[in-house]
């Protein structure tokens, strides 16, 4: 090939590659910056644009919200986080009588015009303001958010969810979502890896210079903080576990300030581990049209909190005691005919050899109470970005290592994983790590979710 066009496929496939790794819904800010600079960022159209073009998402919170017609019929909404305001007209088209949408970006007065031109101006009020200054004139009976981030803690929002929770939802009160779970697991993700070693090895080809020396730092840039990437359930090394689970009537704000999980993952054969990957569920309670008893409390949709030191193996002997008592949810994670309900995601386990990683990875059985789902009632729906799935906005949040480690069938992959908010700015994460393999060394490493590093950060050490 000629050295130009060779220069030019790596380039082009290097910067694609970039392109999809760096893609983001939700605009990262510079490190310290104030709450003022987050809700501007949700003034710009393309991070709405990206976020209403994620259908799985938009259509898991439509159906959920039209399977619960019953329950929002002449009720009062809270909608948080509004945005272009499509969840408040879908809750008022469901029958709400009233539909409060706060949004404190100045996109808020495109939502006031969506509203208008479907025609929903007397139910549906858009408020522009930021949701701990609001006032609201009458408590709801249900409160609709779309307020997961990366790694599902990012950003916070989660923070003013339980705010409006604990001053405006009444008693027996619906939240929608009404259960969330944080899961990850080992992975070995070469093609990243690949497309770096050969972009800097063709350089003496191409130009005659070996700069195969700057490898190293190439590949520390990789691993210096979270990357927001899509993998496939091929790069899965171990089968996912649990790290928190939260019922959203119940989560506090002090249980979102540190998230803290201790693993122990079982390889499943031979490959380069090389970090982990974190993605989330959220699921949503769904009842049956013929429902007509009024306001269904969400208390019917409780999680069990599992305890987040369990090992996988502690969650996986208890998920297969309970699998059979559970009824199961509905997965919107794809077209009608590639749902299912999760019974028949795990159903009868094949022998541990011949296992596929997705029939142990850990689901519903782990947000739902065996049994909850009571005849007349329809099943709730899940949505899920996991890499078992199709893909999503949020695609997943990967933890890279700084180096590979390889690994063989059965390797132990122990360590403690701790996520806090950031000091500087509640609004982001910093990620503490620390892993080892068998007998390997023990590695420390820290990662920040943000745009900036902040200054003086500790780098990664090997014992």
């Amino acid at each position: 090939m000629h050295f130009g066009a060779l220069l030019a496929t790596r380039l082009t496939s290097l910067l694609r590659a970039m392109a999809t790794e760096f893609k983001t819904k939700r605009p990262r800010m510079s490190y310290g910056s104030s709450d003022k600079s987050y809700f501007e960022s949700y003034a710009d159209i393309t991070v709405h644009e990206e976020m209403l073009g994620d259908d799985v998402r938009t259509n898991t919170y439509k159906k959920a919200i039209f399977n619960c017609y019953q329950s929002f019929k002449d009720k009062v909404v809270l909608d948080v986080g509004a945005g272009t305001g499509i969840l408040s007209c879908f809750c008022a088209q469901a029958g709400a009588r009233k539909v409060y949408a706060i949004e404190a970006s100045n996109i808020a007065e495109q939502a006031k015009k969506v509203v208008e031109t479907n025609g929903l101006s007397e139910r549906v009020v858009v408020m522009q303001c930021i949701l701990e200054d609001a006032f609201l004139p009458e408590k709801v009976d249900i409160i609709v958010s779309e307020w997961m981030g990366y790694c599902l803690l990012y950003e916070s929002m989660l923070s003013s969810v339980i705010t409006a929770r604990d001053r405006w939802l009444k008693p027996g009160g619906l939240m929608l979502p009404s259960a969330a779970a944080l899961y990850f697991a080992p992975i070995c993700d070469d093609e990243i890896m690949v497309e770096k070693v050969n972009f800097w090895n063709d350089m003496e080809e191409v130009y005659g210079v070996d700069m195969s020396c700057i490898l190293p730092f190439a590949r520390g840039s990789i691993s210096k903080d979270v990357m927001v990437k899509t993998i496939s359930c091929e790069n899965i090394l171990s089968h996912p576990q649990l790290i928190v689970q939260f019922d959203l009537l119940k989560v506090s704000h002090m249980d979102i300030q540190s998230v803290q999980h201790r693993f122990t993952f079982n390889s499943f054969g031979i490959a380069d581990f090389q970090g982990f990957a974190l993605w989330f569920d959220v699921l949503f309670p769904s009842y049956e049209a013929s429902i007509s008893n009024g306001l269904i409390s969400a208390s019917n949709c409780n999680t069990k909190l599992t305890d987040s030191n369990k090992t996988g193996q502690d969650v996986k002997k208890k998920n297969k005691n309970e699998i059979k008592d559970l009824h199961g949810c509905e997965d919107h994670n794809g077209d009608d005919e590639d749902r299912h309900v999760i019974p028949n995601l795990h159903g009868a386990h094949q022998d541990e050899a011949n296992e596929k990683p997705n029939q142990k990875e850990l689901r519903s059985e782990d947000i739902l109470k065996p049994g909850i789902v009571k005849p007349g009632m329809g099943v709730p729906l899940l949505l899920s970005t996991s890499p078992y799935k199709r893909e999503t906005h949020w695609k997943q949040s990967l933890l890279y290592l700084n180096s590979e480690v390889q690994v063989v069938q059965d390797s132990q992959i122990r360590g403690d994983l701790e996520m806090t908010p950031c000091l500087d700015n509640h609004r982001f994460l910093n990620i503490n790590l620390t892993c080892h393999v068998d007998n390997s060394p023990k590695i420390s490493k820290n990662y920040f979710m943000g745009y900036e590093l902040p200054k003086n950060k500790d780098k990664d050490t090997t014992d």
